[in-house]
């Protein structure tokens, strides 16, 4: 299952998402936001991260206006390797070699139809498995 959450800027992206998610028969669920009213980005990483850390999900997907700030966010938990993304090929290679668990997205930097390949990417791409790789995760996590 997937958690997904995004503040006012990456709002409409993530309706966007939500629907092409639907379509596909992919299990979610939305942590907010709501409505395109202002909000604070690190509380929809946080409820995304720990979403993730739980178990219950397997991987997440984080929308600001540009990615970067709840991309930061998310990065302060450890555990999570979310990855800011927009391009097909940063997708696949951060599941490949990174094994990051979550995309983050900038809703006013990359149009929904490029967006949504950028997810189906991430989403159906994994890990590697590389012993290099694994190295190189395990680095980051001590």
């Amino acid at each position: 299952m997937i958690a997904i959450a995004s503040d006012h800027g990456g709002f409409a992206l993530k309706q966007e998402i939500i629907a092409h998610l639907k379509s596909k028969n992919v299990a979610f669920k939305d942590f907010g936001c709501y409505s395109p009213d202002a909000v604070d980005y690190p509380d929809y990483a946080k409820a995304v991260t720990n979403a993730v850390l739980s178990g219950e999900y397997t991987q997440g997907i984080l929308i600001c206006g540009t990615g970067i700030g709840i991309s930061i966010a998310a990065n302060k938990v450890p555990g999570i390797r979310c990855a800011l993304c927009h391009d097909v090929f940063s997708a696949e290679a951060t599941r490949l070699h990174n094994d990051a668990n979550i995309l983050a997205l900038g809703g006013r930097i990359i149009g929904p139809s490029h967006a949504i390949m950028v997810v189906d990417t991430f989403l159906s791409t994994p890990f590697s498995n590389d012993e290099r790789h694994i190295n190189r995760i395990s680095k980051i996590e001590n």
